[in-house]
């Protein structure tokens, strides 16, 4: 289900958030680190943080954001999923429901 849209800038990625309870401008901010499980971006909506991203690759060889959204608004994080955008197209951010593991 689309949730919102981003697009490529020189600077990470902008887009929008819109679901049910939540409508805000994104920004996906390029972070630094030297561990390689940490987010590429920190997501920020209207200037406060709200989630992390991170760059992946598909089955295909595809890249994509794997986005995980938290807000004192949601019930529970929101993760979705953008394939990157190609500069200045837009890409839409999809809601993922996280699967429940299987018990041993």
């Amino acid at each position: 289900m689309k949730i919102g849209q981003i697009v490529k800038t020189a600077n990470g990625f902008e887009g929008t958030l819109h679901t049910l309870t939540v409508k805000a401008s994104l920004q996906l901010v390029p972070t630094e680190s030297d561990n390689e499980k940490a987010p590429g971006f920190r997501v920020m909506a209207d200037g406060a943080e709200i989630g992390a991203a991170w760059e992946k690759t598909s089955k295909n060889d595809k890249p994509y954001l794997s986005v995980k959204l938290d807000d004192p608004a949601f019930a529970a994080p929101v993760y979705a999923v953008a394939s990157i955008p190609a500069d200045g197209e837009a890409s839409d951010l999809r809601f993922e429901r996280q699967k429940k593991k299987k018990e041993d």
